[in-house]
């Protein structure tokens, strides 16, 4: 197998390796290059639903899917597999979740004590064009901040609301409040340590309703507006374009992420698994 950077600050692809074939040797240097890289891109993979989620749980306990906006359970038999899919069944109901239109940035979940550690989506079907899946690397964010602004932030926490998914859909059975003290979600420390690696990251989870705590409203909002112009810069970010086959893997804990829209008549199927978090993000 081969280790190849996609950018210098997120994303390394994996070439030369059949996940079904994969030895204990290379998983332990596919972990090494997540660790370094946040992000990790499969092409050409052929992957069974067994196969898939054999693979997730080599990384670590996984996450039941949640019901999806359809009302369904997860894919039959999987009860790990989320389907992210704007592609209508027989019944004339989705057979899966989030639609064709933009997912904005965000971390899965952040609205959790312990949020997801990883997660992954492999491809099944495509749209001719848009969807692509973008990353950020929130290492290479922090080290990029100046020096005044990660003072301004050391020692606080966000607020990470729950009201809403990446999709912009309200969760069911969640109250909408304006004001993002007022909402529901969890606080986790702005900048937080990579579990085995030690190295800072930014973590923000998604822009809509969070709150800096202790701040006034428009100082958090203030604040908030500045981390994200600045996580979200070209230099940080890759864009994956999507085919058949490719299986991408993200660090929860140290990227964004975020997928263009589609045109909504085009078919696009994925399958998602989650690795449950082992702990609560830890502040530097």
């Amino acid at each position: 197998m081969k280790v190849r950077e996609l950018t210098p600050a997120v994303g390394a692809e994996i070439s030369d390796l059949d996940i079904n074939l994969m030895t204990g040797g290379e998983f332990d240097r596919v972990v090494e290059a997540w660790d370094n890289h946040g992000g990790l891109l499969f092409r050409n993979q052929n992957l069974s639903n067994d196969a898939f989620v054999a693979f997730a749980s080599r990384f670590g306990e996984l996450e039941a899917a949640p019901v999806m906006e359809n009302g369904r359970t997860p894919v039959p038999g999987y009860p790990e597999i989320y389907v992210v899919s704007n592609v209508i069944g027989s019944d004339g109901k989705p057979i899966g979740s989030l639609g064709a239109g933009e997912a904005v940035w965000h971390t899965d979940m952040s609205y959790l004590e312990n949020p997801p550690d990883a997660s992954m989506l492999y491809a099944l079907e495509l749209p001719p064009a848009g969807g692509d899946t973008w990353l950020a690397g929130m290492s290479a964010a922090y080290e990029g901040l100046p020096d005044d602004l990660k003072e301004k932030i050391s020692g606080k926490r966000i607020k990470h609301d729950g009201t809403f998914n990446s999709g912009g859909f309200r969760r069911a059975g969640v109250e909408v409040r304006e004001d993002p003290r007022e909402s529901i979600g969890a606080y986790h420390p702005i900048v937080c340590a990579h579990p085995r690696t030690g190295r800072p990251a930014l973590y923000l989870g998604r822009r809509r309703l969070a709150y800096v705590e202790g701040l006034e409203l428009p100082e958090s909002e203030a604040l908030l507006d500045e981390l994200w112009e600045h996580a979200t810069k070209s230099e940080f970010v890759f864009a994956h374009k999507w085919r058949v086959g490719d299986l991408l893997v993200w660090d929860n804990r140290a990227t964004l992420h975020r997928r263009d829209p589609f045109d909504a008549k085009a078919r696009r199927i994925m399958h998602r698994t989650q690795i449950k978090g082992a702990t609560a993000p830890n502040a530097v």
